[in-house]
């Protein structure tokens, strides 16, 4: 046998396998969502599942609802904010000059001490 592998040219799962190895398939249903582009999507579900209102659009990865006319708004896409933009907007300038004037009392303190 040339290069020893008996396998050759097989995968796991090939061969004649049918609904009677694997028992039939539950009926389905197709849905349809609708993203903020009108892209149309249509996943199908069991009959018996549970339907999401929401489903992301396999196209462009926004959200998508069942409602074509109201589609859902895009998720709103926030710039990273710096420690500095955080710290000013829970501290006022008052606030921060108290801050500053405390710890420049405090290092002062140290310098005199020997």
């Amino acid at each position: 046998m040339a290069g020893g592998n008996a396998i050759r040219g097989t995968r796991v799962g090939a061969g004649p396998m049918g609904e009677s190895e694997r028992g039939e398939s539950a009926p389905r249903r197709r849905v349809s969502y609708w993203c903020a582009n009108a892209h149309e999507s249509r996943p199908s579900f069991a009959v018996e599942a549970d339907v999401p209102e929401m489903w992301d659009c396999p196209r462009c990865g926004l959200p998508a609802g069942r409602d074509e006319q109201a589609p859902p708004a895009p998720p709103r896409n926030e710039p990273y904010k710096t420690h500095l933009a955080d710290v000013k907007e829970r501290r006022s300038d008052a606030d921060g000059e108290a801050i500053l004037e405390e710890a420049l009392t405090k290092l002062r303190r140290q310098r005199e001490e020997p």
